[in-house]
């Protein structure tokens, strides 16, 4: 089951990116991005407070994989996707991306780290492109708050609505 979280369900979120994002970045990602915790509960207050709403999915009563939409007026950003490393390769990835691209009228763009292959053949496999250098050096600046550093090794992947533009 799919449910729009709320401020209550903050450390729970956390605990599902942290868990996560220690799985399968932790010596994959460059060293000198890796931190401990990799979000910090004041980093995740601040994308909230920027407008990234959370929806989670419920599996065996618990809540198993989160994932943050982020609508920045001419494009819709899914931010912090993950799901527990008991979860994955259950689809539960999928139907959150789903929910989330329900009804959406504007591009939607996604960001990962380009370490992260199996991210992007996910998001592959669910209709998003890579774009070029050029272009996602562009859209990171204009769209994402992140260091120059994740920038050089991040890749952006848009939608089909992205080439209607």
């Amino acid at each position: 089951m799919i449910q729009a979280l709320v401020d209550e369900d903050n450390d729970v979120i956390l605990e599902i990116i942290n868990s996560a994002a220690s799985a399968a970045y932790k010596g994959v990602i460059p060293a000198d991005c890796w931190k401990e915790p990799y979000m910090p509960r004041e980093e995740l207050l601040e994308e909230v407070a920027a407008g990234v709403r959370f929806w989670g999915y419920r599996a065996a009563g618990q809540l198993a994989g989160v994932m943050g939409r982020q609508d920045l007026g001419e494009v819709v950003l899914i931010r912090h996707a993950y799901t527990l490393p008991a979860y994955q390769r259950q689809g539960i990835g999928g139907k959150l991306l789903a929910h989330l691209r329900r009804g959406a009228t504007k591009p939607i763009l996604v960001g990962t780290w380009a370490a992260a292959w199996w991210a992007i053949r996910f998001y592959q496999h669910h209709g998003f492109r890579l774009v070029t250098p050029a272009e996602k050096d562009r859209l990171l600046t204009t769209y994402w708050s992140i260091s120059l550093r994740q920038t050089e090794t991040s890749v952006v992947l848009v939608d089909e609505k992205w080439g209607e533009r």
